[in-house]
């Protein structure tokens, strides 16, 4: 039996694999983090990490999971330990991270994540809760009152449900104690991600108590955020690679790319950490960081996420490697730069060379059914927004049309070759109803369009995109994705 990673084992690691390097006895937990996933792992708490190594101590890590014990149970017997494995071609790095102190579990004991949030050391609270997890309208980033959590919360905070809640919770525990707000750092992919959470915080803090939400208002501190790094799900065989490679089993590694990008608002309630000192760029200009990923880097994968995954492509890098795969994707991109307006520092050309390179890196091993979850959360800001733009300016919508088509095929559950799936998104029963019985895939696209928690009316309305979104359907069902990226 392989030995576990754990703080006792850490010696017995070879010398190429590098560790901590600090006493984690001696850090305090600055930071509570919601929604300790992979991209959590591989991405803030590597910057947490980073900060503690040169010399900060008060930035260690609570983590939390709102919804299963999974993480915390993988993470418990090593006592918060995992590796961080940096993958670029054949070459592998290993890290040891030592920043994660303890994961809670919200459903388990609500309370604890509650004193967790206002404890006095706790500056930062962050988020990797997908789309989904803020309970937010996609179309119009309002809060889903009729959600059965939000509904709970907004009723009553003894016991949270969601991520608002829990924030409202511990910023009235704080207020009532005499401490100042934290800075809660949205880093998901939501547009103006930072703007929408303090939204819905105040949504929630009103409806309880109009003094807390005037007081959250005045003096709390919601950054908008950009983040950006390719992690692939772990998988058994990445377990037991590392296994072979170091001589201890982790069963929370994680695996990701060289490449990581933190952009974050210059916009704090309090003290914050020397974010600049460890390559964190902290700016007045967000919104233009993060159009630029998600009309570029994001669009790209939701278009190869489905049509890979209707074509039987397992994996990203296998769809760019093919020259119609890879000459899709610059015609997709063709059409979403010009809506863009970039930052100082970023040159587009060079970004989209850098985005195709990170797309072949074939030791990632990103699975296009991973990327194809929860759709409908993705669309209005990876593929819609762009589309609005371009039928504004009266430009050709071809590629973008097709990507969305592309989604609109994955929506049966059935791929080219007839094989079945499950179609993973929160509104999966939602968009089966609207197809059901409708055998013609431009009445589904039709049908689809209707649906307007993803589709704004005046949107759907356009003439064009309906013209092209049926249109593309039609050659989807007809050619099948291989042979409909070639174009008409």
């Amino acid at each position: 039996m392989t030995p576990r990673l754990s703080p006792d084992s850490l010696a017995a690691l070879p010398a190429g694999v590098e560790r901590p390097g600090y006493d984690r006895a001696d850090v305090t937990p600055g930071v509570v983090h919601l929604g300790v996933g992979a991209f959590h792992r591989a991405h803030q708490a590597v910057v947490f990490d980073d900060l503690i190594r040169h010399g900060d101590r008060r930035w260690a890590i609570r983590g939390a999971s709102l919804r299963a014990p999974d993480v915390r149970d993988s993470l418990a017997p090593q006592d918060g330990l995992y590796t961080l494995v940096v993958r670029d071609g054949a070459v592998e790095h290993p890290r040891v991270i030592g920043a994660l102190r303890e994961v809670l579990v919200a459903p388990e004991n609500p309370a604890a994540l509650v004193e967790a949030l206002a404890a006095p050391e706790t500056r930062l609270v962050t988020l990797t809760i997908t789309e989904k997890g803020y309970r937010l309208d996609p179309a119009s980033g309002a809060l889903l009152e009729d959600d059965p959590d939000v509904a709970a919360d907004l009723l009553d905070l003894a016991t949270p449900r969601t991520a608002p809640g829990f924030l409202v919770a511990a910023l009235a525990t704080r207020r009532a104690r005499g401490l100042a707000p934290f800075t809660a750092i949205s880093c998901d992919n939501l547009p103006h991600n930072g703007p929408r959470l303090r939204d819905a915080v105040l949504a929630v803090a009103a409806r309880h108590d109009p003094a807390l939400a005037d007081w959250i208002a005045r003096h709390g501190a919601f950054p908008q955020t950009m983040v950006d790094r390719i992690v692939p799900a772990t998988t058994e065989a990445d377990i037991e690679g590392l296994a072979r490679a170091v001589g201890l089993r982790d069963l929370a590694m994680v695996k990701t790319e060289p490449f990581s990008q933190w952009v974050i608002e210059d916009r704090f309630a309090g003290e914050r950490p020397d974010f600049e000192a460890v390559g964190v760029q902290v700016t007045e200009d967000v919104p233009a960081w993060e159009a630029a990923k998600l009309r570029l880097l994001n669009s790209a994968h939701s278009a190869i996420a489905y049509l890979g995954g209707l074509a039987s492509v397992e994996f990203v890098h296998q769809f760019v490697a093919r020259p119609q795969g890879a000459a899709f994707v610059q015609r997709l991109w063709d059409e979403a730069q010009p809506t863009l307006t970039p930052p100082p520092g970023l040159d587009l050309v060079r970004y989209r060379g850098e985005l195709m390179a990170r797309f072949a890196n074939a030791a990632l091993q990103h699975r296009t059914r991973q990327i194809a979850m929860d759709g409908s959360q993705k669309l209005p800001q990876r593929l819609l927004a762009t589309l609005a733009d371009r039928l504004s300016a009266e430009a050709p919508i071809e590629a973008l049309g097709l990507a969305v088509a592309a989604w609109m095929r994955w929506q049966a559950g059935r791929d080219d070759a007839g094989n079945a799936f499950a179609v993973d998104d929160p509104l999966a029963a939602v968009t089966a109803r609207a197809i059901a019985g409708l055998a013609d895939p431009a009445d589904q696209a039709m049908a689809l369009l209707q649906v307007e928690a993803i589709f704004p009316p005046p949107l759907a309305a356009e003439p064009r995109l309906r013209e092209v979104l049926t249109r593309q359907a039609s050659r989807l069902a007809r050619l099948g994705a291989r042979a409909a990226i070639e174009p008409a």
